[in-house]
């Protein structure tokens, strides 16, 4: 009786799971058309925008080296940072007001509020991924940039940073159908942000008591962690990963909060 019980509990989740990977592929196949169209390259400027403007950053890094003066291999620092910028800055703007050109589709039974968002910040997380490995091995292959010295820390660093990028930008995206000020705000705030990410600095570079409240920053913590991986030998890294994960998940937690209560006016439409 038990065994039935599980084994029907169990097709009943297969099949949940079947339908909601089936909305969330028709979703991205809609944002992606929506967003990029067929002409010209298409889609292929999901991958080629970010990857152009890491380029740009990075060639302009390169050419100021006889300023900063630094060991640091500049084309890794730069390659790691703006990467990591695109992550924690292009989900939130990507997720701010997603569900009103959506609207329509909520009506359907098995398109939910948070596939919107999940479709949203999987694009971006694509993006941002595929433009971080292909200038690696282009860079690689030119002989700009080295190997990673801990591959596995830097896809875990990588991984760390995308979680709380689609956290915080489901949140965000949430928070701003529950109050218009949000979509005014953010942007803002993430140039703010910006300068204090660790995009264009290392933290050891600072005074103590400035990098003390600087890494309250999850993102700067996350890509102390990554740089280590890549140029750990180069630089002494400042991070605390528990608390980034415990950043992760309360974010995580919010996200999902929000998106609950964001559901019940939506669907009452």
């Amino acid at each position: 009786m038990v065994s039935e019980s599980i084994s029907g509990e169990w097709r009943k989740l297969s099949r949940s799971w079947k339908v909601q990977r089936r909305v969330i592929g028709a979703l991205l196949l809609r944002e992606i058309i929506t967003r990029y169209g067929r002409n010209n390259i298409g889609f292929l400027w999901l991958f080629i925008e970010p990857m152009l403007f890491t380029l740009a950053i990075t060639a302009l890094w390169t050419a100021t080296r006889s300023v900063h003066g630094s060991d640091i291999p500049i084309v890794a620092f730069a390659l790691t940072g703006y990467s990591s910028v695109l992550v924690w800055r292009n989900m939130p703007n990507r997720c701010l007001n997603a569900l009103k050109p959506n609207v329509a589709l909520l009506f359907h039974r098995q398109v939910k509020i948070i596939d919107v968002y999940i479709s949203r910040v999987m694009i971006e997380c694509v993006a941002a991924s595929t433009s971080f490995v292909v200038l690696g091995i282009l860079f690689w292959s030119i002989d700009w940039l080295k190997p990673p010295e801990d591959a596995l820390q830097v896809l875990g660093g990588w991984i760390l940073l995308v979680w709380f990028g689609a956290a915080f930008g489901i949140f965000v995206g949430a928070l701003s159908e529950a109050y218009d000020i949000v979509e005014k705000l953010w942007p803002p705030m993430s140039y703010l942000i910006f300068p204090m990410s660790g995009a264009a600095f290392i933290a050891d570079a600072l005074p103590e008591r400035v990098r003390d409240i600087v890494l309250y920053l999850p993102m700067l913590n996350g890509i102390e962690f990554l740089r280590e991986g890549y140029f750990g030998s180069k630089m002494h890294a400042h991070y605390d990963i528990p608390y980034l994960l415990l950043c992760n998940i309360g974010l995580t937690l919010l996200a999902f909060g929000q998106v609950r209560q964001v559901g019940v006016p939506v669907s009452e439409e």
